[in-house]
């Protein structure tokens, strides 16, 4: 049986790459972005099978009712996707409260609400999927990406919860952590910086590799897709799935010096018991 899939941030990047995909498969797509006209030339392609809708995922309070509004005429979603996002570059001293909060409520609360909001259903039908579109950022970070990576640290978290509450209900969570795709997210007229004091050299280099990295990522995201979708319909679906040469070096190389810090510890944080 065919699939309906709602991806937010469908219009472009990853969002756009999981549309495409998903058509191909036979499924039926409903695009969420905040400019649906962008998906225009895809509806057109695929005639009744791919449903644009304006949203902001920010905007929860208008997620509740798109999402009734999606099951009313479709009769049913079995895969969610939380791909909306972007980055940001800055210093953890020179992000103010005001850039933080609004990664957050992109990368965090949004997501969250439609998880909410979806989740009765997938309930129902005992069967669908999470998709949380993250970053191998929501596994390490460094300079110049504090406030990017505690967003996608905090999905993360969330979601491995998510995940351990969900499967007996037969609802699959998969966490995607991409390395460098070739997508907008290093585009300047969309990423996020803070104020540069000037003060931390590390973040200097951060934000020169990000300015001069757009168009230049060794990333397709047409096979990241594609292994998307052969994770999701795999008997068994990876909770975590980095995605790219450089993402899977670097989260194995972040879990080596995490068990490194361990182990030089063991013995006296194991003594830290009472008696």
């Amino acid at each position: 049986m065919s699939r309906v899939w709602l991806i937010t941030g469908a219009s472009s990047g990853f969002g756009r790459a999981l549309a495409e995909a998903a058509l191909a498969a036979g499924d039926t797509v409903v695009g969420a972005a905040r400019r649906p006209e962008a998906l225009a030339e895809l509806a057109a392609a695929h005639p009744g099978r791919v449903d644009p809708v304006r949203l902001d995922v920010t905007d929860t309070a208008a997620i509740g009712p798109a999402v009734a509004d999606l099951i009313a005429r479709h009769g049913r979603i079995d895969v969610l996707v939380n791909n909306a996002g972007r980055t940001h570059v800055g210093a953890f001293e020179e992000t103010t409260d005001a850039e933080l909060r609004d990664l957050f409520d992109l990368h965090v609360f949004g997501p969250a609400a439609l998880v909410r909001a979806v989740l009765p259903h997938l309930r129902a039908q005992r069967s669908g999927a999470v998709v949380q579109m993250s970053s191998m950022g929501g596994q390490m970070s460094f300079a110049g990406f504090s406030a990017y990576s505690g967003t996608k640290f905090a999905l993360e978290g969330m979601s491995e919860g998510l995940a351990d509450e969900v499967k007996e209900f037969g609802i699959k969570v998969l966490i995607v952590e991409p390395g460098a795709f070739r997508t907008s997210l290093f585009d300047t007229s969309r990423a996020g910086t803070s104020d540069d004091t000037g003060v931390y050299a590390r973040v200097a280099e951060t934000r020169a590799a990000v300015e001069g990295g757009h168009g230049s990522q060794p990333g397709d995201p047409a096979k990241a897709a594609a292994l998307i979708l052969a994770a999701l319909n795999a008997e068994e679906t990876p909770l975590h799935l980095p995605l790219g040469d450089d993402a899977v070096t670097a989260v194995l190389t972040q879990l080596d010096a995490v068990r490194g810090d361990i182990a030089a510890w063991e013995k006296r944080t194991r003594a830290t018991d009472f008696g």
